[in-house]
């Protein structure tokens, strides 16, 4: 961030046309035992470490238990519901407590912020088994 600029100020990068991220592991609805691996995917668009400004491309983000839209032109917050992934990683292992989550995930421009429209994936709930 440059000094004195605001968040707010912050511009906001087009997503490609089709613009999408989902997930390879896990789908929907499974019942897994920890810890979790999540494997990213995306489509229409190229995957690059934060702070590269290029057209078209972004890095992962993992919304975890968390179920707030995006907000235009804002940073995406980093902590225990939303996980970075600025270097370009495509997979996470997860520690999730026992029970039911929900997963997210959003892209992200070379300064965290989401895309317009917004590159996300559909809301997963999965369990995590004891």
């Amino acid at each position: 961030m440059v000094a004195g600029t605001a968040w707010a100020e912050l511009p906001v990068s087009p997503a490609p046309p089709g613009a999408v991220a989902y997930f390879i592991t896990p789908q929907d609805g499974d019942r897994i035992r920890g810890p979790v691996v999540v494997r990213f995917g995306l489509k229409g668009m190229g995957v690059a470490p934060a702070g590269t400004v290029k057209d078209g491309t972004g890095h992962h983000h993992l919304l975890v238990d968390w179920d707030q839209p995006p907000v235009k032109g804002q940073p995406i917050p980093s902590d225990a519901h939303h996980r970075h992934f600025g270097n370009g990683q495509t997979e996470t292992t997860l520690e999730l407590p026992p029970g039911r989550h929900t997963l997210q995930l959003l892209m992200g421009d070379a300064n965290h912020v989401p895309h317009q429209p917004p590159a996300m994936s559909e809301r997963i709930t999965i369990e995590v088994l004891p």
